[in-house]
């Protein structure tokens, strides 16, 4: 039997991509030739993985495109194979509570419940509050909850979502580990020392976080990130292959 050829999956609709790059504020610097190709791989994304409403609930159209156009920002010059290995994205109203148990060395058996804007399960779904997609898509203030659980999916690529994402071909393991870790112990430091803080404190939890915050940081402020860790903006963009400094005008991240 002769294999189908394959299809590329239908656009989004015109009006709708402008009405979701109006509304998600990280989108509106992108150039016409970028917007062109990341529509094209957010109609992957959606043909790709299901999102769906936990417990039933109904997802309109412009929300599944916002989730899918900003997940895939941090893959745009990687392709939709990056997000390989998992296939849905379940969105709940808002916050979740996520149930955790394990069995210490004594035998006794834990339980810890935490309130979520989302998560990333290992060859499992994404998990996202559709509170926090929207209200993260509103300002360029470095916290999106869908860029920063694609980060997650990103690191853990190569096993375990530990702040080290497989690195292409040309980057340096010392480098990145240098940079990074350099970065989250000033963090850290900063914290500690009631200092303002030019990430997430949240990043400062462990070094997977701090990739994550990172990520966001990167391309929703990243005048501020190149700023304050030129070394890891440089490692960013060396990563994912982007240079939203160069989108918004400012000066040229480091290295």
């Amino acid at each position: 039997m002769p294999l189908l050829p394959w299809r590329r999956p239908p656009l989004p609709s015109g009006a709708l991509w402008r009405e979701v790059v109006e509304t998600v504020a990280v989108l509106r610097d992108l150039p016409p030739r970028q917007l062109d190709r990341l529509r094209e791989l957010a109609a992957g994304f959606l043909a790709r993985k299901a999102i769906t409403g936990a417990g039933g609930q109904e997802l309109d159209e412009a929300l599944r495109l916002a989730i899918a156009a900003q997940a895939c920002l941090p893959v745009l010059e990687l392709g939709l194979e990056a997000y390989r290995g998992w296939w849905e994205v379940v969105v709940y109203p808002g916050a979740f509570v996520s149930v955790q148990r394990w069995v210490d060395e004594a035998g006794v058996e834990h339980e810890l419940r935490r309130p979520l804007t989302g998560e990333s399960w290992p060859q499992g779904p994404v998990i996202l509050s559709e509170e926090d997609v929207w209200s993260g898509a509103q300002e360029l203030d470095g916290y999106n909850v869908v860029i920063h659980e694609m980060a997650h999916k990103l690191d853990l690529l190569n096993g375990e979502a530990n702040g080290f994402p497989p690195l292409h071909r040309g980057m340096e393991r010392r480098a990145w580990t240098e940079a990074f870790a350099a970065a989250f112990e000033d963090l850290r430091r900063r914290i500690v020392a009631g200092e303002p803080a030019p990430l997430d404190p949240y990043a400062a939890e462990d070094p997977g976080e701090f990739f994550a915050c990172a990520t966001e940081a990167f391309f929703e402020c990243p005048d501020l990130l190149a700023g304050s860790y030129p070394a890891v903006y440089g490692q960013l963009r060396a990563y994912y292959r982007q240079d939203p400094l160069a989108r918004t005008g400012g000066p040229e991240g480091g290295s």
